[in-house]
């Protein structure tokens, strides 16, 4: 087969209409074609501007202003994780679970039902753009009587910093929003982290509740996720727990693709002879 039907051929492949439909109803990559051994030029850039996108995302410095700003006069609190720097954070994942020692002489205590702890993760980008929405949203549908705690903007910190966070506190509930870390179709996901009675060093993944993909319009709305962080709040206090014994009941079946319609076969191309 020459080189100018292979490439006819690919191109046929890109163009099916089959193809062109089920790209609508996801992010991966399929349907790529080829040109020769290689990926078509457009793909490959696409992806090379992917992996930029995912390594910024994980490098770029955390604004906690930029946060701050979004939450329209709520209190919020500046703490550290034990991470020194970013390459110390990356290298030493313990050390981002635990709060900087003169931070947390400083957090205020008191009797708080919840805390919100906004932390970079692996991707300042999607606490940049999402955080503040989402804990917006989520305290309009809290009880009046729920005492949530100034928000807590963490720097270098992981998910289990929330934990000693609330401890420090004294805060019942806590929920860290965190930056996941970014893939090559999504680098600006947030997640949310839900724990009942945390404490450092003694609670596990086993005993939170989480939500990810937090980024509309392609992921969950700020409002679909609040939503269901609420209706977790209120099983929590009800239960006394989280994790694998607390269920998100609002949880369905999403509704099955529906089949693309493959419409005509292109013609086979013309063969040299």
């Amino acid at each position: 087969m020459t080189d100018s039907v292979e490439r006819q051929l690919a191109a046929a492949a890109d163009d099916l209409p089959m193809w062109s439909a089920l790209r609508r109803h996801t992010q991966a990559r399929i349907g790529l074609g080829r040109a020769g051994s290689a990926l078509p030029t457009r793909h490959r850039l696409e992806l090379q501007a992917a992996h930029a996108a995912a390594r910024d995302a994980v490098h770029s410095p955390f604004d906690p202003e930029v946060v701050a700003a979004g939450l329209t006069g709520e209190p919020t609190v500046r703490v550290r994780s034990a991470a020194g720097d970013r390459l110390t954070y990356l290298q030493r994942p313990d050390l981002g679970r635990r709060l900087d020692d003169i931070d947390r002489a400083h957090l205020p205590g008191g009797d708080w039902d919840l805390v919100f702890v906004v932390a970079d993760g692996l991707s300042s980008r999607a606490v940049h753009e999402h955080a503040a929405p989402l804990v917006r949203a989520t305290t309009a549908l809290l009880d009046p009587g729920v005492r949530v705690a100034p928000v807590i903007l963490a720097e270098q910190a992981r998910v289990a910093l929330g934990d000693d966070v609330a401890h420090a506190m004294g805060a019942t509930m806590v929920v860290v929003l965190i930056g996941e870390r970014p893939g090559m179709s999504a680098a600006d996901s947030l997640g949310a982290y839900l724990t009942y009675a945390p404490r450092p060093g003694t609670t596990t993944d086993a005993d939170r509740n989480c939500l990810s993909n937090i980024r509309p319009p392609l992921g969950l709305s700020y409002e679909t996720a609040a939503g269901k962080l609420a209706a977790l709040m209120g099983r929590a206090r009800e239960l006394g727990l989280t994790g694998v014994g607390l269920k998100d009941e609002l949880d369905s079946p999403p509704p099955p693709l529906p089949v693309p319609s493959l419409g005509a076969a292109p013609p086979d191309p013309p063969l040299s002879r």
